[in-house]
């Protein structure tokens, strides 16, 4: 599942491949950006912010999010594709590589100035260098819902998913229905920093610090499975800020309380 560390990757991966290069293809496969030529112009850089994905041309800015499966690709100007070409969003290419979006959610492209207006509402990043773990604990300490409802919301601090959610709520000993009031949260964020700092490093993302299949996760995905400290049955349930944005939820109800 793509969550910061995970954006953070890709666009270092991108910025590699294409900063200083001058656009050769520029293909936005959505209807009403289907015109936009940006052929000719400079890249300037590709950053993450939070889950957001920001490519800058020019004097423009190619933004992307990766929702749930969306992927960018990398290749060499005609090499075979390894997806099927009605996935594909967003194509940039330069004279060495042609990066590929693939199942990308979301595609807008803005002047560079007016990026504030997609992202401009996100918390602090902790993958940025300008991480403020005293405003990103203040957002989350006044939110008023329970702690995994705004740990997820991106306005109090970008870049933590629901897989992030559920294994720091665990590593802490929280129920993810305690209220945020009620949460030791800058020892909560200090752990979610120093977590997501470490797994942008590298190739698998684990919690448990095992990263062969189906061990990195300590409840994540473990419904009904012993808990790898107690052995008591991994709990499911359903939060989220309201119903269309609920999520799956575990947690182990004894290390967790």
């Amino acid at each position: 599942m793509p969550e910061g560390d995970t954006v953070f990757r890709t666009a270092r991966r991108l910025d590699d491949a294409l900063t200083g290069g001058e656009v050769t293809r520029f293909d936005l496969r959505v209807p009403r950006l289907a015109t936009a030529d940006l052929r000719g112009q400079t890249v300037h850089g590709v950053v993450p912010r939070g889950k957001h994905l920001l490519m800058r041309i020019g004097e423009s800015t190619l933004h992307s999010h990766l929702r749930m499966d969306g992927a960018w690709f990398v290749y060499r100007p005609g090499e075979k594709w390894r997806h099927p070409a009605f996935k594909v969003r967003a194509v940039v290419g330069t004279a060495d590589r042609e990066a590929v979006g693939v199942d990308i959610a979301e595609v807008e492209l803005v002047p560079t100035r007016d990026e504030g207006d997609l992202v401009g509402f996100l918390g602090p990043d902790p993958l940025s260098a300008d991480w403020d773990a005293a405003d990103a604990a203040a957002r989350v300490g006044a939110d008023t819902r329970a702690i995994h409802v705004a740990l997820l919301d991106q306005r109090n601090v970008a870049g933590f998913g629901n897989e992030y959610a559920a294994e720091l709520l665990f590593l802490r000993g929280v129920l993810p229905t305690t209220p945020s009031s009620d949460v030791d949260v800058p020892a909560l964020l200090d752990l979610g920093a120093r977590t997501i700092r470490a797994n942008r490093d590298r190739r698998n993302r684990t919690f448990t610090g095992m990263d062969r299949p189906g061990q990195a996760t300590w409840v994540y995905g473990r419904a009904g499975r012993p808990c790898r400290r107690c052995g008591t049955p991994i709990r499911t349930g359903a939060q989220g800020a309201d119903p269309t944005r609920e999520r799956i939820t575990f947690w182990c109800p004894n290390c967790q309380r």
